[in-house]
């Protein structure tokens, strides 16, 4: 391991509390990063802090030592039901992390409780758990937080408890705007006493986190610690030990690769990283009957209550293979990744930082992988990537389906992407293609339907199978029971559609009056046919070849008149 060092914990110009010192010990933390040592000693001089460092820099212990110290300054003791200090963090897996490092410096010091509050869990039993243990230090996600502070009627008056608040941490603030917790946050900050110390910590900063900052903090310190021995100037934001890879492949190649990788690197620890949940179940089932003899877990920000589990477990693997999506790319920090593999690539810059940052954290060494199609491919084609993924959705209409939904995911997630003229589609071993407005209007030529009925592709999973059965029986039913019936469709009264045409003429009238138009009737109603035509052939309502004939027929409806001598400036 490299020491990035900024000496020791005994050099800060204000002097550590003893337990503080021996929890560090234990904890094998004899240098402070450099991140740490230019925040902790404005943090105890009562400073306001925004703080921007490279991920996997230690900005965990450069919030929680000042924490601790200034709660053990206090003049008057907090009592059980007083917070002293509140942490709010994007995800529920960071708030685990952050609140078991806590644990382990509130262990000397049994005068402080702690609390956290993460989605997933019973809000009741938090409130239940607060009441009795207290929270002197609160751990939080900001939906929670914001939603325990309308706890009243439980017994709860947690605005009354923050006013003793001293310190308040928003760790990866970028993030926690990216999420649209922006409301919550400013909802939260109303409960708050002006008079406290904020942090602001974060791998990148943004024009939003910049607001923020401005209204949250008051006459903040601003701290940007780079990778040391890059220049000042220096732009990088990922960790200096860390080698980045990239593969361009073709994309029928692109899955196989990635199989053909993992199975290469068994003994390896792996995040890989696609872009939505729906991809992240499909690819996840995949791989696990591709890649035989590795524990592989999911995990995505639609899971409610197995996430917590499912990171916990991981974090104690010695090698295995956690498919993810960008829930996992903040903060996290797991023991000994070797490898973080980017299926997708990341949406911007500042998503490849934090992917990448779950890897050679803190010193360590570590590889980044990213998978990228070729530049010259100039049209998209969706085939299927591997005739074992087609042979196991035939079999299993839970693979079925989960295809489906990643292939509608990952096209609606690219129509919103920041390069996504560069980045081309791939197929999903999709046995038809999908109805979805993106695809309407285009053509695949190279895709080949499955000839099968899809109706017919049972649940492996006998229980749901079982459920698909009863629910077809009843659209059957239903479907027999409304035959023959006629379908009324109610239309608007005649009065009131001819009222509302009269409306729309003497509008138009009055316009062009105003305008002092000479636009006849008629050239006007061809100019909204041919931008009614463009508007359906943008939507891919109609092909090319539909719009050019509709043009055509236009325009020779416009050399008719004119052959049959009406002209605008006609004499008489």
């Amino acid at each position: 391991m490299e020491h990035v060092t900024e000496g020791s914990w005994e050099s800060l110009p204000v002097p550590l509390h003893p337990g503080v010192l021996g929890v560090l010990r234990e904890l094998g933390f004899p240098y402070m990063t450099p991140v740490q040592s230019a925040t902790i000693p404005l943090f105890l001089k009562n400073k306001d802090v925004a703080a921007e460092a490279v991920t996997g820099s230690g900005k965990t212990l450069a919030f929680v030592i000042p924490i601790l110290e200034i709660l053990l300054r206090r003049e008057e003791k907090l009592k059980k039901s007083q917070v002293g200090a509140i942490i709010i963090t994007p995800t529920r897996e960071l708030a685990i992390q952050i609140d078991e490092v806590l644990s382990h410096f509130t262990k000397p010091f049994p005068q402080f409780s702690q609390i956290l509050w993460i989605g997933g869990r019973n809000p009741g039993e938090d409130v239940a758990r607060f009441k009795e243990q207290g929270g002197n230090i609160i751990v939080a996600t900001p939906g929670r937080l914001e939603d325990m502070f309308r706890r009243k009627a439980e017994g709860l008056a947690l605005a009354s408890c923050v006013r003793a608040l001293d310190v308040l941490v928003l760790d990866e603030a970028d993030r926690l705007l990216d999420m649209g917790f922006e409301a919550s946050i400013n909802t939260i900050l109303e409960f708050l006493p002006k008079q406290r110390r904020t942090g602001l910590f974060s791998a990148t900063q943004t024009q939003e986190v910049e607001n923020l900052v401005r209204a949250g903090l008051r006459n903040p310190v601003r701290i940007s610690v780079k990778e040391k021995g890059l220049a000042a100037s220096s732009t990088q934001k990922t960790p200096s030990r860390l080698e980045n890879y990239y593969m361009v492949c073709k994309a029928d190649e692109k899955f196989n690769q990635l199989v053909h990788f993992l199975r290469n690197h068994k003994q390896e620890k792996h995040l890989v990283f696609f872009s939505t949940c729906a991809c992240v179940e499909y690819y996840g089932k995949a791989l696990e009957a591709l890649v035989k003899s590795v524990k592989i877990m999911c995990i995505h920000g639609k899971m409610k209550y197995k996430r917590n589990k499912i990171f916990m477990e991981f974090r104690k693997l010695p090698s295995g293979i956690l498919v993810c999506t960008d829930v996992m790319a903040r903060g996290i920090d797991i023991p000994e990744v070797n490898w973080v593999l980017q299926y997708d690539p990341p949406s911007n810059a500042s998503a490849f930082v934090h992917r990448c940052g779950r890897t050679a954290r803190i010193g360590h060494g570590g590889s980044a992988l990213v998978f990228l199609l070729p530049m010259e491919e100039s049209y998209i084609n969706f085939l299927a990537i591997n005739q074992k993924l087609q042979s196991m959705a035939l079999a299993d209409r839970a693979v079925f389906e989960k295809g489906m939904k990643a292939f509608v995911s990952y096209v609606q997630a690219y129509a919103k992407h920041e390069c996504n003229l560069i980045f081309r589609l791939k197929g999903f071993a999709l046995l038809r293609m999908p109805k979805m407005p993106e695809l309407r209007g285009k053509q695949f030529p190279d895709f080949v339907p499955v000839d099968v009925n899809t109706d017919t592709i049972p649940f492996k999973d006998k229980i749901r199978e079982k459920q698909r059965q009863k629910l077809l029986e009843q659209q059957r039913k239903e479907k027999t029971a409304n035959e023959g019936r006629r379908k009324f469709i109610k239309n608007k009264a005649w009065s009131k559609q001819k009222a509302k045409k009269e409306k729309k003429k003497k509008m138009n009238e009055k316009r062009k009056r105003e305008e002092g138009s000479d636009i006849e009737d008629e050239d006007m109603e061809e100019l909204l046919n041919d931008t009614r035509l463009l508007k359906k052939f943008k939507k891919g309502k109609i092909t090319e070849e539909e719009f050019e004939k509709g043009l055509l027929t236009s325009g020779k409806r416009r050399a008719k008149t004119a052959d049959l001598g009406i002209s605008d400036s006609e004499d008489c």
